[in-house]
């Protein structure tokens, strides 16, 4: 589907990639369209799963959310069950921001977020411990937020 997008397309995608709230007049003069037009388009890209979600980023310092960690879990067992199993506990963490599965050293990487090192022990309890296919997990804690970003370069 992305081979079947035009100019318009693209520039209509990476304005939403750093402001997802322009308004549909100031999208449409950036595209050099009218609304009706910029409406289908836009319907057109959801309806073809090329914008998945439209949301607000928060600053997590403002919520007490200082910290954040990457942590690369290893799992005893890689079954497809296993693996679905970590998939959904993870997911359905909240402090979980991001979980990949990855090759290499680990099966998963997350991202996640913590009040403090507390906070992030109980994340730890719950995540892991309590988990008895998690062989092992290492974890680096983030010193800065260099840059934070979810936009694919198009």
């Amino acid at each position: 589907m992305a081979t079947d997008l035009d100019k318009t397309d693209l520039t209509i995608l990476r304005t939403l990639q750093t402001d997802c709230r322009i308004g549909l007049e100031k999208l449409a003069h950036e595209c050099a369209l009218s609304v009706p037009s910029v409406q289908r388009r836009l319907k057109r890209l959801r309806q073809a799963k090329l914008i998945e979600k439209e949301i607000a980023v928060l600053n997590p310092a403002k919520f007490d959310y200082k910290m954040t960690f990457i942590v690369m879990v290893e799992l005893e067992r890689e079954s497809l069950q296993q693996l679905e199993l970590f998939r959904k506990r993870a997911t359905a963490e909240p402090q979980v921001q991001q979980c990949y599965y990855v090759t290499g050293d680990a099966d998963f990487i997350l991202i996640c977020s913590a009040k403090d090192m507390q906070d992030f022990e109980a994340l730890t309890h719950r995540l892991f411990f309590e988990n008895s296919n998690v062989r092992r997990f290492r974890t680096s804690v983030a010193m800065d937020r260099t840059k934070v970003s979810l936009s694919i370069p198009i």
